[in-house]
């Protein structure tokens, strides 16, 4: 699991998107998911609301990591 945001970033600095994703679960699965925003922290690392579908888990602010979270594509190929 990634590192969680210290504290939700402000809304200004949150650019609020709808991404499909795929999660890379840790132990071998994974799962299809949704970003709904994007920030930089003052290192200027990405971190993004994450949702994994069907985990029963609410959306929370993750580091980005693209090894982990695969962006798929909004629309066409």
């Amino acid at each position: 699991m990634l590192p969680t945001a210290p504290a939700d970033p402000a809304e200004r600095d949150v650019r609020w998107v709808y991404q499909p994703v795929e999660v890379d679960l840790g132990d071998g699965t994974w799962a299809l998911g949704r970003i709904s925003g994007w920030w930089q922290d003052a290192a200027g690392r990405p971190w993004c609301r994450l949702r994994v579908g069907r985990s029963g888990r609410p959306a929370c602010w993750e580091r980005f990591d693209p090894e982990r979270v695969l962006l798929l594509p909004v629309s066409g190929l």
